[in-house]
């Protein structure tokens, strides 16, 4: 079986969320299958795998409607996109379309990134489940990241396909803190400033914690950035660093007290599980995908509370506690595996194979 996944999320210059996601498959896949990728700029493949790959249009170029053209005369047996937007009009190949999550259901602000055509039509898609339906129903199996997004594609009966979960997962790799060598007076903030991050309450909480250091590390427009600095309690201590590399992330990771993230809505929350990995606590948001996530090795908080924030953190302060979070957090990220997601997508790609091969043949119904 030839597998052909979409690599075209891919950034340019450092890893987000979806492009972290889709190198990190095609890596762990590719050691158990015949797997190549799409590209859309050979600058992309720098922070792909080496494997093979062909290089065709933009994602978001008009010509995507007719991408399935070119993509039949590669030969593969299957597609596999990390997005549900793929163009498929004509293929004749196998399709897995992935749904991380519906987030922009409930905040439908688009990502700035995105050029302003772009945004207009992801605000309008946003205003109804339908254009997701009929987006996820060219698939033969719609792929997930996590059972609560798998649970509410079907609370709102997006899809009649198959669907399948092909979950995010640390790097692993590194050797986890040592719990016994203490924390720095720091806490990590890894994500984007959109308004449902919610960095407000960290921000805010912070009033409470004049002793600790919040470090906001991912890049941030200057707008955004005077936005959140007014709302700076006095004497707290912030610093926004504008993008850290992956080295200094993982420095920063081994020393630090813990890691926040107060979302209103979350796909997954990769870096929370990248944290535990190296044995940092986590403090977290209690909303469904972060207690799928964390289990009982993070601490949770009501996200409009900044004084349950700053509690949460000096309940950390305490030596033996902390260790045993430190612990806890190890145990819980090694039951992700980017391994485990491969085999997943590669039984979820063998199973779209079987679905479109019944589809064709003869005597049955579409």
């Amino acid at each position: 079986m030839k597998i052909l996944i979409d690599a075209r999320f891919t950034r340019l210059d450092q890893h987000d969320g979806i492009s972290r996601y889709g190198a990190s498959l095609i890596a762990a896949t590719a050691r158990i299958a015949d797997v190549s990728m799409l590209i859309s700029d050979v600058r992309q493949l720098a922070l792909l795998p080496d494997v093979p790959y062909t290089l065709i249009n933009s994602p978001l170029s008009p010509a995507e409607l007719f991408v399935a053209a070119r993509v039949n005369r590669l030969g593969a047996d299957v597609v596999v996109c990390p997005m549900q937007t793929m163009g498929s009009w004509g293929r004749n190949y196998a399709l897995v379309l992935t749904l991380h999550d519906l987030i922009y259901y409930e905040h439908p602000a688009p990502p700035g990134f995105l050029p302003a055509p772009v945004r207009v039509l992801w605000r309008l898609y946003h205003k109804a489940f339908w254009p997701q339906r009929l987006l996820l129903n060219r698939a033969d199996v719609v792929a997930t990241i996590s059972s609560t997004t798998a649970a509410l594609i079907a609370k709102y009966r997006l899809t009649k396909r198959p669907v399948r979960i092909v979950g995010n997962a640390p790097q692993h790799g590194h050797t986890p803190r040592d719990p016994g060598a203490g924390a720095d007076k720091t806490l990590l903030y890894m994500g984007s400033f959109m308004p449902y991050k919610n960095v407000e309450t960290m921000i805010r909480g912070m009033a409470e914690l004049p002793d600790m250091t919040l470090h906001l590390l991912s890049r941030i427009s200057p707008e955004r950035r005077a936005e959140l600095e007014q709302l700076a309690p006095d004497g707290a201590r912030i610093v926004f660093h504008n993008g850290v590399t992956d080295a200094e992330y993982e420095a920063m990771l081994a020393r630090t007290t813990a890691l926040i993230s107060l979302s209103r809505a979350e796909g997954y929350g990769l870096p929370l599980v990248e944290a535990m990995s190296h044995g940092t606590p986590v403090i977290a948001s209690d909303i469904p995908i972060f207690r799928e996530v964390g289990a009982d090795a993070a601490s949770y908080v009501h996200p409009d509370s900044p004084p349950e924030f700053a509690q949460a953190v000096r309940t950390l302060e305490q030596p033996e506690l902390w260790k045993a979070r430190s612990r806890l957090s190890v145990e819980r990220a090694a039951g992700f595996s980017w391994d485990e997601s491969a085999r997943r997508l590669v039984d979820a790609a063998a199973e779209a194979v079987a679905l479109r091969d019944r589809k064709r043949a003869p005597g049955t119904l579409p």
